[in-house]
């Protein structure tokens, strides 16, 4: 029997009221001010004519050097009125005469050219004439100010580092956690100044498999966070499972460092490594790196930036600072030394045998645990209630649950549905419906293998409803662009055309770069991707005449199957038949390659590559709110996404790309709405494909200022950004009057140009978009910011069970108790099919029983099963007109609704109409979104 669950809990914390009050106390130390112009000076000697100079001092080094031999250090970031932080009762981690040790091998570090000695010695003199001063200070860690209009906690600047550590800090004082098994022993980790909180880290445990034994500990991370209108501020737990990195190549004998990411090591010295230094507690930090040797011509493995040992050159450490080389060839032999030294592990390694996450069963234990450290001062956060506006919250026209023998009749139904929905796409395309012939829907299949393209036709067939016609082997293989095989389905609503044509001329080979092992310069790589665009273009132009968007469903190697992932084509390929009038969807070759088998699921595959295929072109079941006159009548969802480019990472933002798209429901019961994307250029709503093909024009970024090999200001360039955003939103939301329109955005996506999104910013039912002060509403508009479990910045949850058994994951809206005067609410959905042996009560620390009726004897232990939670998505109304009848709850039912399309298999983590403005970015960034086969959208994981 299913439970019902009345209410949820979330792992957060709060303070018990407004006024209460908690006061640290610590020495601190402030980065002087005498120092600022005499390191700038030396930093800035002999930089190139025309490069930036520095602005500010660079301690980024100096503060890694800290998390890796003093790391009961609190680093804050820059400027603060204090740099340094150590809790009163700890000892001095960094006596003086080592802290001016480390003081001048930083310097020295900045500039180590021979030629700047003189001036070096002049400054390292300068600063030693004026030291820093410890000082004991006192910081408040919960009372916080609020902001003046919208009444939200906005937290002090220490209180993210510091409340947090505060807390962790009870944790630890609690002793071990106690489990069926054994006990957990945490050791915190240093964090800085671009951490986020505090973070807790189990000793290593064992997971045998097999012949060999893999690792993993348990996570704990403490982060402050805010919530729009709400005076006090929030402490999130998150509870995960971190994976140690032992597994060696058969190749290189050593560990597998992904390709440009930082890797973290984790060290616990036997004895202190700064002699006069004391012998922390926590965890020591470093990173490493695989990077290009120039002199050896060969990738190599090393610190980064050299490492917190080569800053200290000249200094005699107490123990010897773990070699690289000698940790990545033995790494489980460093990881048995009391964790001396830890690989974290990434997915990028390769497999491993832990899967991630804790199910929440598990977490809500941890949590309850951990809640025995909290003083009076804060309590845990409220249970959430469901809402009461609806019995389901589900959509109207949700799939109703049917019985096996009525399966066919439901199939056809939804297939009738499905060239409804197409015929409306078509006809806004065309203007077939206009002189009286159905629309015609016309696709093309870009195929390799027969397997697939057999599955391919055999699943339009069955998505659509279709009967059709069949061509011998011979016709197949002779096909050419414009002389494609032609197969065609007629029906009373719709002409179904696909155009069957072998993907050839090179174009599914990988790009044409160096081979692995080797140097890919970012130019070469952006060469490779303009000559295959090039080719797939000209491919494909000789088989499209018309002007309409048209679908192309291409088979191609998976990622992993290239030489790297860099010589992937995928992106290639989209931008290049996206030129010739195509959008795409790629299926990968069926094959089998050890565990890896895509033949076994390849009908399954290629029917969710049409659906998705399909919807790109607004083909599609708008999910029916069904709320009646709580929402008022036409009311039509936009849409905001962010994409941010640069050349060669994502980091470090080069360019913004505004996309908004528009669904406008077409009649209640139909199901049927229309999709469309905003043209700036135009300054129109244009049909949502020739908005996706439009966006490839802007996969190329030129960035200001780097013709001379400069790379300009990023300040600068993030200024110009965000007044360009600004204009395009104002252009785009006055489109918006004229019908009821309720506007969604998600914060983590837009508010770093949207600025006004922000927890510090904004202001009920008011809505700025440039410099001029908020305005209120305009009466046709509705704003909606939802917020994701990305970044930590919603709590994991747990539903609580009203029969005292296994604390669950029930789906629905939630609710605060009180008065229905909350904005803000919490969306949940089920668990994916794929995720569904992910029992609520798994165990990653004791076996236990696997069913009710089997034996004592008979255990599992569920480290090998994925520990997927649905994430907590909070819904928070920022804007509406409740005076006109506006209701906050109804209008965030009906955008947890919109999480729930009828023609997806599983929930969406982003209501629909942002899904489609974020899918947007494919045609912009070479992402890896169709990696995913299953359709999980990782936006909405809770795993770590």
């Amino acid at each position: 029997m299913p439970v019902n669950y009345d209410s949820i809990r979330a792992a957060s914390w709060q303070p018990v009221s407004p006024e209460a009050t908690m006061v640290g106390r610590y020495r601190a130390l402030r980065f002087p001010e005498t120092w600022r112009e005499a390191i700038l000076a030396l930093c800035n000697l002999g930089r190139p004519e025309g490069a930036e100079p520095y602005r500010t001092v660079p301690t980024h080094r100096f503060e890694q050097v800290i998390q890796a031999f003093a790391p009961d250090l609190l680093v804050l970031p820059r400027p603060s009125e204090h740099w340094l932080y150590v809790p009163e009762e700890v000892a001095d981690p960094l006596p003086d005469p080592v802290f001016r040790a480390l003081l001048d091998r930083w310097l020295g570090d900045l500039r180590p050219e021979a030629e700047h000695r003189a001036f070096l010695k002049d400054v390292r003199a300068e600063l030693a004439a004026s030291p820093p001063v410890w000082e004991p200070v006192e910081a408040e860690l919960l009372r916080c100010p609020t902001t003046p209009v919208g009444g939200t906690a906005a937290p002090l600047a220490h209180q993210f580092p510091l409340s947090t550590d505060w807390l962790a800090r009870r944790v630890l004082a609690l002793g071990p956690y106690e489990h069926a098994a054994g006990r957990l022993h945490f050791r915190a980790v240093p964090r800085g100044p671009r951490d986020q909180g505090a973070e807790l880290v189990s000793q290593p445990l064992p997971a045998p498999s097999g012949t060999r034994t893999w690792w993993y500990s348990v996570l704990l991370n403490i982060t402050l966070h805010t919530v729009p209108f709400d005076p006090l501020p929030r402490f999130h737990l998150h509870f995960g499972i971190r994976r140690w990195a032992t597994r060696v190549s058969s190749t290189t004998g050593k560990v597998h460092l992904p390709y440009r990411r930082r890797t973290t090591v984790l060290l616990r010295p036997r004895v202190p490594y700064l002699a006069g230094a004391p012998l922390s507690e926590r965890y020591a930090l470093a990173k490493v790196e695989r990077r290009w040797n120039k002199e050896r011509g060969e990738w190599t493995a090393g610190w980064v930036n050299g490492g917190p040992a080569g800053i200290l050159r000249g200094i005699s450490l107490a123990e010897p600072f773990p070699g690289v080389d000698d940790l990545l060839a033995d790494p489980e032999g460093w990881l048995n030394q009391g964790l001396r030294a830890g690989i974290v592990y990434s997915t990028a390694m390769g497999g491993h045998q832990v899967k991630a996450g804790l199910m929440s069963h598990q977490r809500s234990e941890l949590t309850e645990w951990a809640e025995q450290a909290l003083p009076p001062e804060v309590r845990a956060t409220s249970a959430l209630v469901r809402t009461r506006r609806a019995r389901s919250a589900k959509p109207l026209n949700a799939p109703p649950t049917v019985k096996k023998e009525n399966k066919p009749q439901e199939d056809a139904r939804r297939a009738e549905e499905r060239r409804v929905g197409a015929a409306f796409a078509m006809s806004s395309l065309t203007s077939e419906a206009a002189a009286g012939a159905p629309p015609t829907l016309e696709a093309r299949l870009l195929w390799q293998t027969r397997e697939l393209r057999e599955a391919a036709i055999a699943g339009l067939v069955e998505r659509l409803g279709l009967k059709g016609g069949i061509f011998t082997e011979t016709q197949y293989e002779a096909a050419r662009p414009g002389d494609p095989v032609t197969l065609e389905w007629q029906s009373a609503e719709l002409t179904v055309r696909l155009r069957c044509v072998k993907l050839t001329a090179g174009l599914g080979e990988g790009l044409a770069l160096a081979p692995k092992g080797k140097l890919r310069t970012s130019s070469a790589i952006g060469a490779a991707i303009r000559d295959r665009r090039a080719c797939a273009r000209s491919w494909l132009a000789d088989d499209i005449a018309g002007k309409a968007p048209t679908l192309a469903l291409v088979e191609l190697d998976r990622r992993a199957d290239f030489e790297t992932g860099a010589h992937d084509p995928k992106f290639a390929l989209r931008l290049g038949f996206a030129d010739a009038g195509a959008v795409t969807q790629f299926v990968s070759v069926p094959k089998k390659a050890g565990r890896y088998d895509s033949v076994k699921n390849l009908d399954h595959r290629v029917s969710m590559a049409w659906d998705d295929g399909l919807r790109q072109l607004g083909i599609r079941v708008h999910p029916e709110h069904g709320l009646g006159e709580t929402l008022p009548v036409g009311l039509r969802y936009a849409a905001v996404w962010l994409v941010r480019k640069n050349r060669t990472a994502r980091s470090r933002w080069a360019a913004c790309v505004p996309i908004a798209v528009l669904v406008t429901p077409r009649g209640s019961g139909s199901g049927i709405a229309d999709v469309q994307g905003w043209d700036p250029e135009a300054n129109a709503w244009v049909p949502y494909p020739a908005l996706l093909l439009k966006l490839t024009r802007l996969a190329e970024v030129a960035v200001p200022g780097t013709e001379n090999g400069e790379t300009g200001s990023y300040y600068r360039a993030m200024d110009e950004q965000r007044r360009d955003t600004e204009e395009w939103l104002q252009k785009m939301l006055r489109s918006l009057r004229g019908a009821p329109t309720l506007l969604l955005v998600q914060g983590q996506n837009a508010r770093s140009h949207w600025t006004w999104l922000q927890d510090g910013h904004v202001e009920p039912d008011r809505i700025r978009d440039g410099h001029a002060p908020a305005r209120r509403l305009h009466p046709d508009l509705r704003l909606v910011r939802v917020r994701t479990a990305q970044g930590r910045e919603t709590p994991q949850w747990w539903g609580i069970s009203p029969k005292d058994e296994a604390n669950g994951l029930p789906s629905h809206l939630w609710v605060p108790q009180g008065d229905g005067a909350s904005r803000v609410f919490y969306s949940t959905t089920p668990k994916p099919v794929q995720f569904q042996t992910s029992a609520i009560k798994a165990d990653k620390l004791a076996p236990r029983r696997a069913g009710e009726g089997e034996s004592e004897s008979d255990t599992r232990i569920d480290t090998n099963v994925p520990g997927w939670n649905p994430g907590l998505v909070e819904i928070a109304v920022l804007g509406c007109h409740r005076d006109d009848g506006d209701d906050p709850e109804s209008l965030a039912l009906a955008v947890h609704q919109l999480r729930q399309p009828p023609d997806y298999p599983q929930a969406l983590a982003l209501p629909l109409p942002l899904h489609l403005a974020a899918l947007g970015q494919e045609y912009v960034l070479p992402t890896l979104a169709e990696e995913d086969e299953e359709g999980l959208d990782p936006m909405d994981a809770d795993m770590d």
